[in-house]
């Protein structure tokens, strides 16, 4: 695949498979604006990967707005827009609170409406471009432990196929990748007992790496995925298989 001339807008690029989607995204040719609640690891991965970065949390309007204006005042067009930026806490329902579940809900899926929201209209008029949503394994098998995340990436998964509906007409391409357990700073900061279930479940009987739920991402933003939308692509070394 190459990405000569091609600009990606992502969030969530200093960590994890963010910042393993940038890293493959510039290595084959891509501009890459991306951005990050993390500042200090962000400036890095920019150094580090020839990228543009920009300070964003895309829990606030404001913080969103400014991240597609500055990454349209680098480049005259945007090609895709990525959606990695995400988060949970592993704890039974009973025992969470309606302050987790605003956060889990405000960061996991509002976030990716209002960073989607504020690209959507200049994608339109250009009537070419691509939305690749990072959602989760979660969302289609459910968790336990993480009640209300699964419903935020489930949330993801049918307002996916639901804009794929939406603007198919003006030739845009709407997807979601759903990794399974991957091996990032948020899952080695669960507990040691649970990784290792998680592994024994796996057909694999390993974690994915982060650079290889980045190539599926890579792939929906590539021209190789031109003729899909609404589509959902699980990255789970086999520990999710269904329809």
């Amino acid at each position: 695949m190459n990405f000569q001339g091609k600009t990606i807008a992502l969030t969530g690029g200093a960590s994890g498979i963010g910042l393993a989607a940038v890293e493959g995204f510039t290595a084959l040719g891509a501009k890459v604006i991306f951005g990050d609640i993390n500042v200090a690891a962000g400036e890095k991965a920019a150094a580090a990967n020839k990228a543009v970065f920009v300070p964003l949390d895309v829990t606030n309007p404001d913080s969103v707005n400014k991240f597609r204006d500055r990454a349209y005042a680098e480049a005259d067009h945007i090609d895709a827009v990525v959606n990695v930026a995400g988060w949970s806490k592993v704890e039974h329902f009973v025992n969470t609170t309606p302050d987790l579940w605003d956060k889990l809900i405000d960061l996991n899926y509002t976030g990716t409406l209002r960073v989607v929201h504020a690209f959507l209209p200049k994608l339109i008029s250009r009537g070419e471009g691509k939305v690749v949503n990072v959602a989760s394994d979660a969302g289609r098998a459910g968790s336990g432990g993480e009640a209300v995340y699964a419903g935020t990436k489930g949330g993801i998964i049918a307002f996916t196929k639901s804009l794929a509906r939406e603007t198919a007409r003006y030739k845009l391409n709407i997807n979601c990748v759903c990794p399974g357990p991957t091996d990032t700073p948020l899952l080695m900061s669960t507990p040691e007992k649970q990784r290792e279930a998680l592994i024994r479940a796996i057909p694999f009987r390993r974690f994915a790496k982060p650079a290889e739920v980045a190539d599926a991402i890579i792939f929906f933003a590539s021209g190789r995925a031109s003729y899909l939308t609404g589509q959902v692509l699980s990255v789970s070394g086999g520990l999710t298989m269904q329809d």
